[in-house]
């Protein structure tokens, strides 16, 4: 019975290593959730959708103006804003993916790491050696 237990709860801590849920961007300038984030898998691939805008005042019509691909004049609610992560050998990393920032309508290569018994997770964007790190808080 013990090792059932634990084994269920080392893998529920398991499930939790992963970019894989709901997540809470948080923006850079106020400190305060910008977006809800759904990252999901299908083949070993991360894909990211924006849920829903959380900022107050935020226009939940409002479309990727500035997007220059697929995703222009899109909704921001179910857009697309992560592709093609997939996990780094031997890592609790994601990598290889690209991350869209819709407001720039810029795309960044990606990079996604759980932290804090993947609480948080780190998102890296970065074009070449420049870029920036955000860190996203998990929804319970």
């Amino acid at each position: 019975m013990a090792a059932t237990i634990l084994i269920v709860a080392g893998a529920a801590a398991q499930a939790q290593t992963t970019p894989v849920g709901t997540w809470r961007s948080i923006d850079d300038d106020t400190q305060q959730p910008k977006a809800q984030i759904v990252i999901s898998e299908q083949g070993g691939v991360l894909t990211g959708r924006i849920e829903q805008l959380l900022r107050p005042g935020a226009d939940p019509r409002a479309v990727c103006e500035r997007c220059t691909d697929d995703r222009k004049d899109r909704p921001m609610v179910g857009l697309e804003i992560i592709r093609g992560a997939r996990k780094a050998e031997g890592r609790d990393v994601w990598e290889g993916g690209r991350i869209l920032d819709p407001e720039k309508g810029s795309t960044y290569a990606l990079r996604l790491t759980p932290i804090e018994g993947g609480q948080k997770l780190e998102v890296r964007g970065a074009i070449g050696p420049f870029g920036r790190t955000q860190t996203w808080v998990r929804v319970k």
